[in-house]
């Protein structure tokens, strides 16, 4: 599917972090890794530190903290927000949605929508969408785009395979209505053949939590695992991210009539160092032209890593000018969404992790 759209801007961007900073080589020595094996992997695919949240914090609270900052910053009255769109997979709750209940911690107006969306490392481009269909096309002037997931905490700690990968951050994007003739072009795709490559079995109507889902199982390769965590078939989602993702990423190029040598920088989702550099290098961009050092910091932090790496990558030149930015989230469902378009000049709130140690 593709679509294009006009008549909104991004205002601000904001982005909290767990508050545990982890290692993957000390986390590794610690199970008894052998360190030049552990080496080797942090050099291939970039795993070096990530952020993880307190076990008492949600991905609802790190989206509160960003949005809170970004308002703070912005020095809006809440009352001027009239949707809140909530892009999770790590909800508080089955029921109420996320967006309903930051919609109450913020003490926002009745009138205001709030819905979730559940979708995992594609979700900040849907709900960029959503939001500026509402803005666009929905009469709205503003909307609070908030993506985040605590995904470390639905690994199992002795499955080597993911375990390492995930650090757990929550973001907030203001959209607004700006009546402006830019037009960002957006491309969205689905494998739902393949969705099972990346899934938490247990947990749900179909499978509900019982004793047997909690039992632990071994792989071939020691990794433990059980129904109740998150479990990735990784050489099904490498294939489908080095021959889907590139095609999204000329799909939407050609869309938007944009040359590589034009784009100012190809926004990825950062599922690892390794994969951000192939699908840069499949798409023909230059490294520079690629961020990948978001992922080698935070880890992989689902939809709040396009939002991570406008702010830590891009966010100086983003404050400034309109920058030509190529992007494109993919993961679980599976599914991918890719965008082009010029963002800026946006206000940047710093990267901060919560609670912040005092």
């Amino acid at each position: 599917m593709k679509t294009a759209l006009k008549n909104f801007k991004i205002r601000a961007i904001a982005l909290s972090t767990g508050s545990v900073t982890r290692s993957y080589i000390e986390d590794g020595l610690a199970q008894g890794i052998p360190q030049i094996k552990l080496e080797r992997i942090s050099q291939t695919i970039g795993l070096n530190i990530r952020k993880t949240a307190l076990n008492n914090i949600t991905a609802l609270d790190l989206c509160e903290d960003a949005s809170r900052r970004l308002l703070r910053q912005l020095d809006l009255d809440v009352s001027s927000v009239d949707a809140i769109i909530f892009v999770t997979q790590t909800p508080d709750y089955a029921q109420p949605n996320n967006a309903s209940l930051l919609h109450g911690r913020l003490g926002l107006s009745q009138d205001t929508m709030a819905y979730d969306i559940s979708m995992g490392c594609s979700g900040w481009v849907y709900g960029l969408h959503q939001a500026a269909l509402l803005c666009a096309h929905g009469g709205l002037g503003r909307v609070l785009l908030c993506a985040g997931d605590t995904l470390s905490r639905t690994t199992h700690k002795l499955d080597q395979s993911i375990n390492p990968l995930f650090g757990d951050a929550g973001s907030a994007t203001l959209i607004e209505r700006s009546g402006a003739e830019d037009t960002m072009y957006f491309m969205f795709g689905t494998d739902g053949s393949m969705s099972s490559a990346i899934k938490v079995p247990a947990g749900g109507s179909r499978e509900p939590l019982t004793s047997k889902s909690k039992e632990e199982l071994k792989d071939k390769f020691g990794n433990i695992t059980t129904q109740e965590n998150l479990q990735m078939n990784g050489a099904d989602v490498f294939n489908f991210t080095l021959r889907d993702v590139p095609q999204a990423i000329q799909a939407v190029l050609t869309h938007a009539n944009y040359k590589v040598s034009e784009v100012d920088a190809l926004v990825l989702h950062q599922a690892n160092k390794y994969i951000v550099q192939l699908i840069g290098q499949k798409t023909g961009f230059n490294p520079q032209q690629v961020p990948n050092a978001v992922f080698e910091k935070f880890g992989n932090q689902s939809s709040a890593s396009i939002p991570c790496v406008l702010i830590d990558s891009l966010g100086e030149a983003l404050t400034k000018k309109a920058v030509k930015v190529v992007g494109c989230g993919f993961g679980v469902g599976l599914s991918w969404a890719a965008f082009a378009g010029e963002i800026g000049p946006v206000t940047v709130c710093p990267i901060q992790p919560y609670p912040q140690t005092p």
